[in-house]
């Protein structure tokens, strides 16, 4: 078992109940955007086709489509003015960490290093997969808004281009985020670097990355390399295949959808693969979840991971490897991540308490 955590219970949202009055407009807008255009409400009914069949062809499909839908409506968000600050109090460096798990491949990583830290040897680092339900978007979609994570928290974030699916499949993403924490703590130094003080992370499917690592270190007894887990929004398990009726109305109207992508487009083989924590972190056995990293998990109140998450928090509770589990209260999958509302107010200072009290102490 790893070394013991101790909990400082910081955080204690009153939950709403309903939507804060800013994701609601978010909510009402991107509704009304879809009412309006021929072309969202076409793509999201062949989503809705493609995820009920189980052919080849549709996967490809279904790839294609969720990709042209995903990318220009992150890249629409990202124009928000409120992510400015980042690129303005950061410099943007590149690297690649070479691998050899899945063929011989180069995993791109764009480095943000806040402009107060340029010189410093002994920076905090916090290590990112982006989300995208871990089958689209990429480490440039999201720059605007995790060169903002680098200028709130002080931290040196290296965003990780992992491989997406269909055409890698797990474990093989999960293992590309793995080899960057191995090479950022192999190579603190020479990028400046605590090996003290390295954190990883990641939202949505990019939260599946970073637990499918966690529990990789486990399995390698490598614990040690990471101070802290961050996981946001994260898919976490097979929820998503029981009972829709048990469901919240977030969890229903996602469930298909995200049904098609563990299963056809995530997993190598289901069948095999469905009780693998490397597929489903959530599996894993309480002898491995004590040896993950002291983990905190974030989570917004209306999410559609938001039972899954739970159940994962409470397993980590009482392996005592929990620091907290934040839900923002009246908050959605995206709401936590748009500057202007509410939601993003409440995230960005529980991240700033958490970097000041678990990151950099």
């Amino acid at each position: 078992m790893a070394s013991s955590i101790v909990p400082k219970n910081l955080f204690n949202f009153k939950m709403l109940g309903e939507l804060d009055p800013d994701a609601k407009a978010l909510a009402d807008q991107q509704e009304q955007m879809r009412k309006s255009s021929p072309e969202a409400k076409e793509m999201e009914a062949k989503l809705e086709e493609l995820s009920k069949r189980k052919d080849p062809e549709s996967c490809k499909e279904y790839t294609e489509v969720f990709r042209a839908m995903v990318t220009p409506m992150i890249a629409a968000l990202t124009e928000n003015k409120g992510f400015a600050y980042g690129g303005e109090q950061t410099n943007t460096t590149f690297i690649k960490v070479p691998t050899s798990h899945d063929g011989e491949f180069d995993v791109p990583v764009e480095v943000y290093t806040p402009k107060c830290l340029e010189g410093e040897t002994k920076r905090a680092a916090y290590i990112q997969a982006h989300g995208g339900g871990a089958m689209s978007l990429s480490a440039a979609d999201v720059r605007k808004s995790v060169q903002c994570i680098a200028a709130t928290l002080n931290v040196v974030v290296f965003n990780v281009d992992y491989r997406l699916a269909p055409e890698t499949k797990c474990p093989n993403n999960i293992k590309d985020f793995y080899e960057v924490i191995k090479y950022v703590s192999k190579n603190a130094e020479s990028l400046g670097i605590d090996p003290a003080k390295i954190v990883i992370a990641g939202e949505s499917g990019g939260g599946y990355i970073c637990l499918g690592a966690m529990v990789l270190l486990a399995e390698n007894n490598e614990t040690n390399l990471v101070k802290l887990a961050m996981p946001q929004i994260p898919m976490v398990d097979d929820y998503c295949f029981s009972d829709p009726l048990a469901m919240t109305k977030e969890e229903r109207e996602a469930h298909a959808s995200m049904r098609k992508i563990w299963r056809d487009l995530i997993a190598a083989d289901f069948e095999e693969q469905k009780s693998s924590p490397h597929l489903f972190p959530g599996k894993a056995s309480e002898e491995l979840l004590e040896k993950f990293p002291p983990t905190i998990i974030l989570e917004s109140e209306f999410d559609m991971f938001i039972t899954e998450a739970s159940r994962l928090a409470n397993r980590l509770r009482r392996a005592g490897r929990l620091l907290e589990f934040v839900v923002i209260p009246g908050a959605t999958h995206m709401s936590i991540y748009i500057p202007g509302t509410k939601n993003n107010e409440d995230f960005t200072e529980t991240i700033k308490t958490i970097a000041t009290e678990y990151i950099h102490s």
